[in-house]
């Protein structure tokens, strides 16, 4: 009896389908924070969310420049906490990173901004790390095949065509392979 009086297991699903309905700031606010809770995102992703949820574009606006100007929403910050949390981690290059920024609906001035922490040699000491660490799973293949693993995946992270072929250079050169008929233009 105790449990029907104080509404039991369904009471409180009652309870709360009694609430009145949030108005569309307040159901925009609600994802905003939930989506932020998670990880930082930026303004793009977060009006995308809440496109799909059905939050009309004007209070979409409202809601998310307010949270602009309380510093919830930073696309600078994203940009540049993204380009250096993916080149340490990922060893992406400037290319990869620029792409995925633009994916992400970061502004091409904040994507520029942001890749300006990475310098060139920055980008090519990751780039023979990330040789250096490949190179030893590619010994017992034969040269060709060594370089186009090494060269590609490189490649695949962003870096330019001629970094890529000189650090496999290097690299190969530094292990004591004849590097200098390699047989590819730029070698």
């Amino acid at each position: 009896m105790r449990e029907q009086e104080r509404g039991g297991a369904s009471g409180g699903r009652e309870a709360r389908q009694e609430l009145p309905p949030q108005s569309p700031e307040e159901q925009a606010r609600a994802i905003c924070l939930r989506l932020l809770t998670g990880m930082p995102r930026t303004r793009r992703q977060l009006a995308d969310a809440l496109e799909k949820r059905g939050i009309p574009e004007e209070v979409s606006q409202e809601v998310l420049s307010r949270y602009e100007e309380v510093g919830l929403i930073d696309d600078a910050a994203f940009a540049g906490a993204w380009v250096e949390s993916r080149h340490r981690g990922r060893g992406l290059a400037r290319r990869a990173l620029a792409q995925e920024l633009r994916t992400k609906g970061v502004h091409t001035t904040l994507v520029q901004e942001a890749l300006e922490q990475l310098d060139s040699e920055q980008e090519e000491r990751t780039a023979r790390e990330l040789v250096e660490r490949k190179l030893r799973s590619t010994r017992g293949l034969e040269r060709d095949k060594r370089i186009r693993r090494l060269a590609g995946m490189l490649a695949r992270k962003g870096y330019p065509e001629g970094m890529a072929l000189r650090v496999v250079r290097g690299a190969l050169e530094a292990e004591g392979e004849d590097a200098d008929d390699l047989g590819y233009p730029g070698l």
